[in-house]
């Protein structure tokens, strides 16, 4: 897999002859190879133009955009690789097929309870006993198949992350506190670090998914919406806790992310420039972890198990093969 690249300066991001080129606010110039280049992550207060943008679509390279409070803003996609009417017409007719979305729905809960549960049953014993949380998970995955209609799964699934969420101030350090789980604003260390790692997820789905024909914006447990990628959201869920809740985890209990990273103003707590650098250098560590594959019988990427999920989806929806999310086996 192609790699991400993240930029943290302020400055200009432009073509110089065939590679990237950021000339910093003090002089600086750095450069980007773009021949293993994936996407390029945008947290600085960047300029560019438009040489740049038909630079990026000819090498197939995305460019997600945080802005202001480094809040995930939006993504610059390349032309897709791939085109196919039929396959958005299949992804639409599941959508507005109603038992076919409540059980594509149902699916990406349960993937996203199980994934969830296989965290707290790590931590289980090692930081505190998890017992009555993993029973609750398994009674909230059980109540999956009871469930009518996609309201009533996000309920399934917004008790299951309540439960879930209530095992972090047992599995951090002391001087972390989650509480419960807020955002715009975050108002503590924790809550900044999911936010952050979670967009991060986020645009690693975005451009998972442009590697397919399907359409991003068409899905199944989140509503489709305005200007946002909501099936990015749905396949997200399923790898929240595989990458944005263990690089949590490790960088805090290891020390390696402490209070010091974060600036507190007025109820909002944020990431420092040195405290989002050290989350995306792990979180980028931990995409390119591998592991060995059960049906292709090869290691893989993290990473390239997003993509794999997308593909497994298109699957489902043109060749009706049944879907089975994610669930971490490892």
């Amino acid at each position: 897999m192609d790699r991400n690249y993240h930029v943290f300066s302020n400055g200009r991001l432009e073509r110089h002859e065939d590679t990237l080129r950021l000339a910093t606010e003090d002089g600086e110039k750095k450069h980007i190879p773009i021949e293993n280049a994936e996407a390029v992550y945008l947290h600085g207060q960047i300029d560019f133009n438009t040489r740049l943008l038909s630079f990026l679509n000819d090498n197939g390279i995305a460019a997600h955009v945080f802005g202001w409070n480094d809040y995930y803003s939006g993504s610059v996609m390349p032309e897709r690789g791939q085109t196919s009417g039929r396959t958005v017409v299949s992804q639409v007719r599941a959508y507005d097929d109603p038992a076919h979305r409540r059980d594509l729905a149902a699916a990406f809960v349960r993937g996203s309870i199980h994934n969830m549960r296989a965290n707290v049953a790590y931590y289980d014993g090692r930081s505190a006993d998890l017992d009555a949380t993993l029973e609750r998970l398994d009674t909230v995955a059980d109540s999956v198949a009871e469930a009518d209609d996609v309201e009533e799964l996000m309920g399934v699934e917004a008790t299951a992350r309540k439960a879930y969420y209530g095992t972090f101030d047992s599995v951090l350090r002391d001087e972390f506190e989650l509480g419960t789980r807020e955002y715009n604003p975050p108002p503590n260390e924790v809550n900044s670090l999911l936010s952050f790692g979670n967009a991060l997820v986020y645009a690693n789905c975005v451009s998972a998914i442009r590697a397919t024909a399907l359409d991003p914006a068409v899905s199944y447990l989140h509503e489709p919406g305005e200007r946002r990628y909501s099936l990015s959201l749905d396949l997200a869920d399923l790898f929240k806790p595989l990458l944005t809740d263990r690089v949590l985890f490790r960088l805090v209990n290891r020390r390696q992310i402490t209070t010091d990273d974060f600036e507190t103003e007025l109820g909002e707590c944020l990431l420092t420039e040195r405290g989002r650098q050290t989350f995306s250098k792990e979180f980028e560590e931990t995409l390119e972890r591998t592991v060995e594959h059960p049906e292709l019988n090869r290691k893989v990427s993290y990473q390239y198990l997003l993509r794999l999920e997308a593909y497994k989806l298109k699957k489902h929806l043109l060749a009706g093969e049944a879907y089975e999310p994610f669930r971490r086996w490892w």
